[in-house]
């Protein structure tokens, strides 16, 4: 009896341990892996997924992602230093790539591997659209949300065994789950959807993000209003089991008071803060 308290209360110390918060959210999640681990796997799936893929060659939209990249991630960074969370950002590797494809596709990487595709950028029409989109799937990886499934994962498979050496000696379902957290699932440039909860954070992370760069949050529920209207009567792959249309523009205009604290058109300069009065 004294054992198994004693492992019972080791066990619980353990996943304390490995407990963190999601900026701006608060949500307490739980991970097994390291954020080296996460990148180190992330950037080598992304290098065969750009190497497997057809880039864009329109200059102009190629370089729309770039500049809607880099501005989103540079408020983001700017705001988690000034919060004093920068280690949130340790070791990520910036990049953004255009795919050539019909897909209505986006997704980041942990480690801030983005790749868009052409497919959506119709939906998107112009910078304040891609920044919808960049602005969610950017907060998949702020969040730590790949290796947060990967760790559920991981637990449901292997139990009590020590994360090392499941690693070590199962690299054939390591790799797949990692696919899996990563959002692309066993073909490549195939969005395989987060949990409805990792959705809606980034749903929620994406929209002050997007203000932080400067771009009005307004424009977020009238992109997907226009997704909605792409549908049909099967939704595209990108929607996939996410909240439906109707749930995710009450939510984002349920959150605008919040976001427009931190929006300054970038006209005004720096990135946006709450207003305190």
């Amino acid at each position: 009896m004294i054992k198994t308290k004693y492992l019972l209360l080791l066990s619980v110390a353990f996943i304390l341990s490995q407990c963190s918060s999601v900026p701006l959210t608060g949500r307490k999640q739980f991970n097994l892996l390291s954020d080296s681990e996460m990148h180190a796997m992330s950037f080598q799936q992304y290098n065969q997924v750009i190497a497997e893929s057809q880039l864009s060659n329109n200059a102009s939209q190629t370089a729309m992602i770039e500049r809607v990249g880099v501005r989103i991630s540079t408020a983001v960074e700017s705001y988690l230093k000034d919060e004093g969370m920068e280690d949130v950002v340790d070791g990520f590797e910036w990049e953004f790539k255009l795919i050539d494809s019909d897909q209505l596709n986006a997704w980041c990487m942990p480690g801030g591997k983005v790749a868009f595709y052409t497919g959506i950028l119709g939906v998107c029409q112009d910078d304040a659209g891609v920044a919808v989109v960049m602005g969610h799937e950017v907060a998949h990886a702020i969040a730590r949300h790949g290796s947060e499934r990967m760790s559920q994962g991981l637990a449901t498979q292997f139990g009590g065994q020590a994360l090392s050496v499941a690693l070590a000696n199962e690299p054939a379902l390591t790799q797949q789950l990692a696919l899996t957290a990563f959002g692309l699932g066993a073909q490549f440039g195939a969005m395989l959807p987060f949990s409805r909860l990792h959705e809606t954070e980034a749903d929620e992370l994406g929209l002050y993000f997007m203000a932080m760069a400067g771009y009005n949050p307004e424009e977020a529920p009238k992109f997907w209003e226009r997704m909605n209207a792409q549908g049909g009567a099967q939704p595209p792959e990108f929607l996939s089991t996410h909240p439906n249309h109707e749930t995710r523009i009450s939510d984002l205009n349920g959150w605008m008071p919040k976001a427009k604290e931190y929006y300054k058109p970038q006209s005004t300069g720096g990135v946006g803060r709450p207003t305190k009065l």
